[in-house]
């Protein structure tokens, strides 16, 4: 846990996404359907509660903020029972990433003004949640220094991945740890994919660290219709009020991606830290969990495992040896 800079540095945990693309397996999870988030795909725990075991390594729990959505409550409550409520931001319904991220900044600004915050998925995997957190605590150090730059984490590619963002590290800044951020591209075609990954280019794991302001200016200059559209819950947060007001905005606004709408316009703003000696894994897709578990330790291979062996297999994956515990 830091203990440097208590009180300065605060993480907000993603976990409103519907799991859209990972439906052919979550659908036929023990307990019935669900967001990928609340399941056990990976261990014997859901990811959620491994994305907060990780966390926890850096930031304590009353320094971490969970969004969710209220169509999820009866997945995450159990979960998130022995959590504060101020801890859970509730989204009236999931609009895709950049509106989450506002409204727990939005959050965090009234409550913390001069944070410094760290952005996690909560569908990812890791190898080694120590080593991983500290390119967190590596990110915050970096943040001191360089106060308006938004230190991204990137992790080695291993192969031309369609799906991910991609970033092309530039020159050294300084003698720091960190590159300017050359390319930002989300999303790539097969070929420009290939083009990126033989150029050594890194890929975006969505983790982030950024001061609060820093990311409130990035998505005011980005999207400042949708800024401005939350800015004026300000004077109704931490009220009775404070849902009812959220629902309205959230009747009348579109999705949006944090990726394609800021980070991707952002590019001045950004700088990459690779990550070393950590594999890493969105567990967006069903091919991405049949190449975790196919590399995963027994200990790391959940109960259920020949369910989802089964659905991959049905899906064209090559056959492999299964083992449960």
């Amino acid at each position: 846990m830091d203990k440097t800079a208590s009180g300065k540095r605060w993480a907000i945990i993603l976990a409103g996404g519907d799991g859209t693309r990972l439906r052919p397996l979550t659908d036929n999870m023990p307990g019935g359907p669900r967001p990928k988030q609340f399941c056990p795909l990976l261990s014997s725990e859901p990811l959620l509660t491994q994305t907060q075991r990780r966390v926890a390594y850096l930031i304590p729990p009353d320094r971490t903020v969970i969004v969710v959505t209220q169509a999820h409550e009866r997945f995450y409550a159990p979960m998130l029972a022995d959590i504060s409520p101020q801890s859970i931001v509730v989204q009236p319904a999931n609009r895709g990433t950049t509106p989450a991220i506002l409204l727990a900044l939005m959050l965090l600004r009234r409550r913390f003004y001069g944070t410094s915050v760290a952005l996690f998925p909560s569908d990812h995997y890791v190898s080694d949640d120590p080593a991983f957190m500290r390119h967190v605590r590596a990110a915050f150090d970096a943040v001191e220094i360089h106060r308006h730059t938004v230190v991204l984490l990137g992790a080695e590619a291993t192969m031309a991945e369609t799906g991910y963002g991609w970033i092309e590290p530039g020159h050294r800044i300084n003698f720091s740890p960190l590159f300017y951020v050359q390319r930002f591209c989300e999303k790539p075609t097969r070929e420009d994919a290939q083009i990126l990954w033989e150029r050594g280019c890194l890929w975006n794991t969505f983790v982030l660290v950024a001061r609060i302001s820093t990311l409130l200016g990035l998505i005011e200059t980005a999207l400042p219709m949708l800024y401005h559209a939350f800015d004026v819950l300000n004077d109704v947060l931490d009220t009775p009020q404070e849902y009812q007001k959220i629902e309205r905005l959230y009747a009348g606004i579109a999705q949006s991606s944090f990726s394609d709408d800021v980070l991707s316009v952002a590019q001045d703003s950004l700088a990459v830290l690779p990550l070393r000696g950590v594999d890493w894994s969105d567990i967006g897709e069903a091919h991405r969990v049949y190449r975790v578990l196919e590399r995963a330790q027994p200990s790391r291979v959940i109960a259920n495992v020949s369910t989802i062996a089964g659905r991959l297999e049905s899906r064209a994956s090559p056959a492999v040896a299964w083992e449960s515990t």
